[in-house]
């Protein structure tokens, strides 16, 4: 259903507020050929009317000759700030970038980040948006849920489906994505809600199972068979099922990299105001999949890079599966029990 206008300048200054925006400071918005018209012109009244300073940088697309999907997560690696140090100066010189692009997986966001520009990707609907705008009672949340992973040594899997995968934890360090950046050097993605690491290199080992009704992005599809993957050395190395096992087999080997089948961050959703069912209501091309990666108690694994995490593993290739009805454990902590959230408690519940 559209949103209005006055709610979405209204929700990006509750976004803006939360982002610490002060009068004075330099707000870029980074745009492309997929920005949304409604979001990109409530961002630039809602910044100004904080006092911001406003710029707009618009950057033309890349790798459509080779991704084989128009979805901005489907082929990563170069972006349109490669090779552009006249944008990166921009960026660099900003307090705040807004990016209702897609910047991601990116050794030029890296770069950004490092100056103490904050990023906030934004590019969802704007009725999505809306629905999911932040609170700091979610940061609450996800920060908690990152410092037991922090704390954890090791991460248990399991599932009615037949999921059993261990991951050894302490290498990379936990990320909390809560929707807004608060602090220097902060990326975050409204919206979000989720708490997430990457494995040891090398220490995943198990099974994994693709459960029908579960979720395969950048497809942005639910699978209607089983898919089941070995998990060997921290790596899928055997992928089988039915037509869906067919269809990840051949999508993944298009790009040709044995990288790209490498376990990358792993996690657990904790937004309440995400929902499983919502990606069979959009068009394909008109979500990224948001409500997917952050719906309540689902576990999500990756599969692809983990530079996001200091980590050298760079691939185009970059797959994310939210699981329905698992248990996940932090050493012999259970926080996710068949799909529940046990730790922490939704805001309001008793410990």
């Amino acid at each position: 259903m559209p949103v209005s206008d006055y709610a979405m300048v209204n929700a990006w200054q509750q976004v803006l507020t939360l982002s610490q925006l002060q009068p004075g400071q330099t707000v870029t918005i980074l745009t492309g050929a997929t920005t949304h018209a409604q979001t990109l012109s409530t961002a630039l009244i809602a910044a100004q009317s904080m006092g911001a300073i406003v710029n707009r940088l618009d950057l033309p697309p890349v790798n459509g000759d080779k991704a084989l999907s128009r979805d901005p997560l489907a082929y990563l690696g170069t972006t349109p700030l490669t090779g552009n140090q006249a944008a990166i100066a921009a960026l660099k010189a900003s307090d705040l970038v807004l990016d209702l692009m897609t910047l991601l997986f990116s050794p030029e966001q890296h770069e950004i980040l490092k100056s103490g520009t904050k990023i906030l990707l934004a590019v969802e609907p704007p009725e999505i948006l809306v629905r999911m705008v932040p609170t700091a009672a979610d940061r609450e949340r996800v920060k908690q849920a990152s410092a037991c992973i922090e704390a954890a040594k090791t991460m248990h899997v399991t599932s009615p489906a037949g999921t059993d995968v261990r991951f050894a934890l302490g290498e990379f360090p936990a990320i909390s994505e809560y929707g807004y950046v608060d602090e220097p050097g902060r990326w975050d993605h409204w919206p979000s809600g989720f708490a997430l690491t990457w494995p040891d290199e090398g220490s995943a080992e198990g099974v994994i199972v693709i459960d029908r009704g579960d979720i395969l992005l950048p497809q942005k599809c639910y699978a209607n068979d089983a898919i089941r993957i070995t998990v060997s050395g921290g790596y899928a190395t055997h992928i089988e099922g039915g037509v869906d096992a067919e269809l990840l087999s051949s999508y993944m080997a298009s790009f040709n990299d044995p990288e790209g089948y490498a376990i990358s961050h792993i996690g657990w959703g904790l937004q309440p105001r995400a929902h499983w069912s919502t990606l069979s209501l959009y068009d394909r091309e008109a979500s990224i999949g948001m409500d997917a990666r952050a719906f309540e108690g689902n576990f999500l694994f990756s599969l692809g890079p983990n530079n996001e995490a200091g980590g050298n593993r760079t691939t185009a290739c970059h797959i994310d599966i939210p699981l329905r009805g698992c248990t996940v454990r932090l050493d012999d902590q259970i926080v996710v029990e068949h799909g529940k959230v046990l730790f922490p408690p939704p805001s309001g519940a008793k410990q």
